[in-house]
């Protein structure tokens, strides 16, 4: 491993100083800036027009869509310039799939499209691969599907049932199977298929002309209407040697890496998805009076908008946190090791898709209640946003199952010894909310040593509060930093919303992870007087003085109702 590496991987999570994150949004520049408006453009004049039709799976509008996107250059961000595409970095990535997050229905195509369904050919495609099927993915000729989801094989993927056989002549494969709920199914031109070999689970390149191959009838789903969700059939289908992804025996390093570059790309999505939300919430409320007077001049109502500002933010926040960090790995990396390096992200990008999607879940929720009995009637456009929402905490690998992943992959990495050695000041000189982050770091660390003995596969509860104290550190830490180094650019006073933001954000968060500590260790500890002392020295930790949050919630939801697009 490079340079990057040589160092403990998650010790953000346990160290003192403070953390210089590389990217916020405030970072883009003028040319990035650019792309986003031809982002937003195209969601406004092109895609928002057709979402009846496009709800009523008129393919042909789809593909129209995909061609304009290609001709627009959406579909080869990621993609190298020698077939066809941008060659850009992943907070770039991330800036339009947030953008896209606007296009209901079809920013699900997109992202599976862009992300699952191309992103295999560039990291793991030989030569021949790359020329043959980048260029027509990337213009929108083609259309990419990413088939690996079983009816038997959801949360345990790496498992499929589908099988590939080796021909008498070596030349080829024959794969059997079916693969269910398959984005893009109907409409896309070659899918990336996983199927069971001699040698272990292998990826495989299927064309939909091959024969064999056919399509179930579309699934009738809660939401997301306007995207093809179908069953992808295999018989005995004939696959060229040639068209094995990467090693044989050895797709589940495709599956896990696309995996996490997936869920990073889905929570972008659904942080452009949550911004979209807030704004139709506001602009309804300032228009819907009761007892003469507009709703958001309530407090609860303003509440309620408050919270979400603060939610995305955090969110915003942290995601292209995790996007910079990733670039500045790509940047500092060889084609050799970068497939390693991008895999050691797998808990920042689980953490970011829990994040983004509970965060979206929660904001369409309460858009909805601002809304009334209108947000639950269809000529409303919060109602399908409603509906929508509800499959990201399930789309690339449930929240319980990316829950699992951050604990797993945080427990493997902090040793009791290594604990033991770490050890913080809290004697309460810390500016407020850097206090609070050094507070909750040092409660994951005692939460971590008090499950030394706790065998957490068996017992997953305990990594479901672990990975929330992990989520709400990141959350809080990434938005402080962002906050700090917009302060240090623009001035205090300029930058007064984010400070407010940023003090709610912290203090709610820290509330959390002081929680699920106490929860950890009531559990943990079965000695009733160890357990006592443990949660009375909790309790005797320098906490800052709790602040007047309905204050500060007023004055973040009067920015946001008179500038329903502060998130830009």
């Amino acid at each position: 491993m490079g340079k990057i590496e040589n160092r403990w991987k998650r010790s953000y999570l346990f160290q003192q100083d403070e953390v210089s994150i590389p990217f916020t949004p405030e970072d883009f520049v003028n040319e990035e800036e650019l792309i986003a408006k031809t982002t937003e453009l195209f969601i406004k004049q092109d895609v928002t027009p057709h979402i009846s039709a496009i709800e009523k799976h008129h393919y042909d509008v789809t593909r129209t869509l995909f061609s304009k996107a290609g001709e627009l250059g959406l579909l080869g961000v990621e993609v190298p310039e020698k077939y066809g595409g941008l060659a850009l970095n992943k907070r770039i990535a991330g800036l339009i799939a947030e953008k896209m997050g606007f296009g209901g229905s079809f920013s699900v195509s997109y992202n599976i499209h862009a992300g699952v369904g191309t992103l295999p050919y560039v990291y793991f495609g030989n030569e021949e691969q790359k020329q043959k099927y980048l260029p027509k993915l990337v213009s929108g000729d083609w259309i990419g599907a990413y088939a690996l989801t079983e009816s038997s094989a959801g949360s345990d993927a790496l498992h499929p049932k589908t099988s590939a056989v080796l021909n008498e002549n070596g030349t080829a494969w024959f794969l059997s199977g079916e693969k269910q709920w398959i984005t893009n199914a109907q409409i896309a031109d070659v899918y990336v298929v996983f199927a069971q070999t001699n040698e272990g689970m292998t990826a495989f390149i299927v064309e939909r002309s091959y024969d064999g191959v056919s399509i179930g009838p579309e699934e009738e789903k809660m939401g997301i209407k306007g995207s093809s969700t179908a069953t992808l059939i295999l018989e005995d289908v004939l696959v060229p040697k040639e068209n094995v992804l990467g090693e044989l025996g050895k797709g589940h390093h495709v599956a896990l890496n696309i995996l996490n570059m997936a869920r990073l790309k889905l929570a972008f999505s659904n942080i452009g998805t949550s911004k979209q939300a807030l704004q139709l919430a506001v602009e309804y409320g300032k228009e819907r009076k009761q007892f003469n007077k507009s709703i958001v001049n309530f407090t609860l109502i303003q509440e309620k908008i408050a919270n979400m500002a603060v939610s995305i933010y955090g969110a915003e926040s942290a995601a292209y946190r995790t996007a910079g960090e990733l670039d500045n790995v790509v940047i500092q990396g060889n084609e050799s090791d970068l497939i390693t390096k991008l895999s050691s992200f797998a808990l920042e990008c689980a953490v970011n898709k829990v994040n983004s999607s509970e965060t979206l879940s929660e904001i369409v929720d309460e858009a909805v209640q601002i809304h009334g009995g209108y947000g639950y009637m269809q000529d409303y456009e919060i109602e399908r946003l409603y509906r929508d929402a509800r499959i990201s905490r399930i789309f690339e690998g449930t929240n319980e199952i990316n829950r699992l992943t951050i604990s797993k992959q945080l427990v493997k990495e902090c040793s009791e010894e290594k604990l033991s050695s770490m050890s913080m000041s809290l004697d309460n000189k810390e500016e407020r909310n850097h206090q609070y982050i050094l507070l909750a770091k040092e409660l994951l660390k005692r939460s971590l040593l008090s499950l030394a003995n706790v065998e957490l596969t068996k017992e997953q509860e305990y990594s479901r509060l672990l990975a929330d104290m992990v989520k709400d550190i990141y959350i809080i830490e990434s938005a402080l930093s962002r906050t700090e180094k917009t302060r240090k650019k623009n001035g205090q006073v300029n930058d007064q919303m984010k400070r407010w933001i940023t003090d709610v954000l912290c203090e709610e968060r820290y509330r959390q992870v002081e929680e699920a500590a106490i929860t950890i260790m009531s559990g943990a500890e079965s000695d009733e007087d160890k357990r006592k002392r443990q949660i009375n020295e909790i309790r005797r930790l320098p906490v800052p003085l709790y602040q007047n949050l309905f204050l500060k919630k007023r004055y973040i939801a009067k920015e946001i109702i008179h500038n329903p697009r502060y998130f830009k």
